[in-house]
């Protein structure tokens, strides 16, 4: 009998990349598609099935199904829905992933009104396709994309200065918080998850007097859009605790980084003494808002990845041992995604990509990685693959909590 039941079927989730932005000189991207996940929607699913996760990230291409004038093409979704129904995956459902319709910039005064109306129809289409309980992420990394789309000029809306991320970060703020009011009028039970980076900022060691600069981008723009969304900024918004509801934490190594004053940080080498051990940063964002949480994203890279998983473990069991309430860790891609820049796979997935003499891109699974994943599994108590109904036993938390305490896990700063 289950004594503290946690948020998911499954305490592991997993995802796959859905972004749709406007990329630089390339146009739209459709990143589902270029992993053909959009075409191996049941095989990946199936994937998961056999590796005891039950829940998975997947987007809603917002671009490609809004029509204009209140006209929304959900046809594309079909293959996802039946694929995660056959094989009883829980969606929780990414909304907008850097990417918005043609015709329409975040600027616009009807961006938030438009948002929201597409929410509700995503929500409508979707919590009568699939089982609940329902969970969606509204706007992914509204922190990351200002920066990527309002400072950097990597993503639309290709701005270039701190004022256009500052406006680029308001308006998905404002819109998000508008999603999540359209979404819970269709299903007042609906959780969201809001993603965005985990993150640790330090001064150049020849320059300690860029302390200050690194001290706010770390402790006031990271945690800028969850305070929004909590309600602590910008209260006129409508944002509320009920709102941030369950707060998703992406925890890769190189979100720990040296400031640099122009253009993206410098990502700190795994032996450098100021890298934080990963329990603090999650402490850090347990004692500032005191909601749920999940590790939203996590992986290693190539033969790093076991590794990665065994780290990134030994933290979370050791935040959870001091008081964390931790629903799931994320692993994240299931399969392979490209480099946005280069083009090269990460090798970062749960099942590599090799491309075929046909075109199609054949799933190859990592073993290593799932067997570090399977471990763990077992140690939680979990299960390493997926009976007929997932959704009859949800996770214990009694029994992620008895193991962190068993374990006595101690956080350290290695992560290499």
């Amino acid at each position: 009998m289950t004594q503290r039941a946690g948020l998911f079927p499954t305490f592991f989730l997993s995802g796959f990349e859905c972004s749709t932005f406007l990329w630089k000189d390339r146009g739209r991207r459709n990143l589902a598609a270029e992993t053909q996940h959009d075409r191996c929607a049941r095989a990946d699913y199936a994937f998961l099935r056999s590796v005891g996760i039950a829940v998975a990230r997947e987007g809603i291409p917002w671009p490609l199904v809004d029509q204009g004038e209140g006209r929304y093409d959900f046809t594309c979704l079909a293959p996802l829905i039946e694929a995660m129904n056959a094989e009883r995956i829980l969606p929780v459902w990414d909304l907008c992933h850097y990417g918005y319709p043609d015709a329409l910039e975040p600027s616009h005064p009807d961006f938030s009104r438009r948002f929201a109306a597409y929410c509700r129809a995503a929500a409508e289409h979707v919590t009568a396709r699939v089982r609940g309980p329902h969970c969606f992420t509204p706007i992914n990394e509204i922190t990351f994309w200002g920066f990527a789309g309002g400072e950097w000029g990597w993503m639309g809306p290709f701005g270039k200065s701190r004022e256009a991320r500052y406006r680029l970060r308001e308006a998905l703020c404002e819109a998000a918080i508008a999603g999540v009011h359209a979404i819970r009028e269709v299903d007042p039970d609906a959780r969201m998850l809001h993603v965005e980076p985990l993150i640790h900022v330090v001064p150049p060691r020849d320059r300690p007097d860029l302390s200050d600069e690194a001290r706010h981008e770390m402790e006031d723009d990271a945690w800028h859009a969850w305070d929004v969304l909590a309600g602590r900024l910008r209260p006129e918004l409508g944002g509320a605790p009920q709102v941030l509801d369950i707060v998703g934490c992406n925890a890769y190594s190189f979100g720990q980084m040296e400031y640099r004053a122009h253009g993206p940080h410098q990502a700190l080498a795994p032996d450098d003494a100021r890298i934080v051990p990963l329990c603090e940063l999650l402490q850090r964002v347990w004692r500032r808002y005191g909601r749920p949480m999940v590790i939203s994203e996590t992986s290693g890279l190539g033969r790093g990845r076991k590794d990665w998983l065994c780290d990134v473990m030994q933290e979370s069991l050791a935040a959870v041992d001091q008081g964390i309430d931790l629903h799931g860790v994320c692993l994240f891609p299931a399969v392979d995604m490209p480099d946005w820049h280069t083009g090269h796979w990460l090798h970062n997935g749960l099942c590599d990509l090799e491309k075929q003499a046909d075109g199609t891109l054949r799933r190859v699974p990592y073993l290593t990685y799932i067997d570090e994943l399977r471990h763990w599994q077992r140690l939680l108590n979990r299960v390493t693959v997926l009976d007929e109904d997932p959704f009859s036993d949800p996770v214990d938390l009694n029994d992620v909590i008895q193991a962190a305490h068993r374990l006595k896990l101690r956080p350290d700063q290695d992560w290499t």
